[in-house]
């Protein structure tokens, strides 16, 4: 059976880590880390957005191909794999999304000022002091 694609572009996007951020794109999002990285996907996001309310159908295909390049590049620098996000797509298979999202823990927004963010740094001292 045939890789999905995918599964083929998140082995060449690992396999840029080794790469000269100077000669590759891939690389060089690498090099900046999750943050950046992050930060990148959050624009190509909403580009995809306003793409898909304002432009014609291939120009939203080819803004959705860049938001799914740059979450498997951010997946590739978190050290997880797209597998992983299927088996947990797989899990939530037959669940009604309205009781899997009752059931999840929140999540800490970023974007809500000073107290979200010493949220988050205590969050990553706490998680860093159990592994310690």
């Amino acid at each position: 059976m045939a890789k999905h694609p995918l599964d083929t572009l998140f082995t060449e996007i690992k396999s840029r880590k080794r790469s000269d951020p100077e000669k590759s794109y891939t690389a060089k999002l690498l090099q900046g880390g999750p943050p950046k990285i992050a930060k990148k996907l959050g624009e190509e996001a909403t580009e995809a957005i306003i793409a898909s309310l304002v432009e014609d159908n291939p120009h939203f295909v080819a803004e959705c191909a860049d938001v799914l390049y740059h979450l498997l590049v951010l997946i590739a620098a978190r050290g997880a794999t797209p597998q992983q996000v299927y088996r947990q797509l797989i899990k939530r298979r037959g669940q009604s999304g309205l009781d899997e999202k009752a059931n999840r823990k929140p999540a800490i927004a970023l974007t809500r000022g000073p107290k979200a963010k010493s949220k988050v740094k205590a969050k990553a001292k706490t998680k860093a002091k159990k592994k310690g």
